[in-house]
């Protein structure tokens, strides 16, 4: 007589010829791991079909020639924009301003690479019309 190696060995387990006890556990614990698997599929499936989602912020796209990925429509009108991550300028708003000092830097200036940019305008003239003044290199 064979020791009881669990419940999912049991002795009525239908099996192929030549099978053995064991293949017939191994089956079992396979079939509760895909039942589990569907099930939790499911589960995931209704969480994402029924869960909140936040008010879509759209933002429309412009097309590109071929090798390039579509790009985010960039409102240009605006005489500036909130500057990026690090103080860095979008290409179509290059000046840098810095709104504590009350300073603007032009592209190609003396501390324009290590000036961290609060605002960035479309052109010197956007920025003295804010009230910020050139630097003076």
């Amino acid at each position: 007589m064979l020791p009881d190696r669990g419940p999912w060995c049991q002795p009525d387990c239908p099996s192929t010829p030549g099978a053995t006890r064991e293949d017939c556990g191994v089956r079992t614990i396979v079939r509760h791991l895909l039942r589990v698997g569907i099930i939790a599929g499911v589960g995931y499936a209704l969480f994402r079909a029924f869960s909140s989602r936040p008010a879509s912020t759209t933002t429309p796209w412009e097309a590109q020639p071929f090798p390039f990925p579509p790009q985010p429509a960039i409102d240009t009108a605006s005489p500036w924009v909130e500057a990026a991550e690090g103080g860095a300028c979008p290409a179509h708003h290059p000046v840098k301003a810095k709104l504590s000092s009350g300073i603007f830097h032009l592209p190609g200036g003396a501390n324009y690479t290590r000036t961290h940019a609060d605002r960035c305008y479309r052109s010197a003239d956007a920025a003295e019309a804010d009230g910020l003044r050139p630097s003076k290199r």
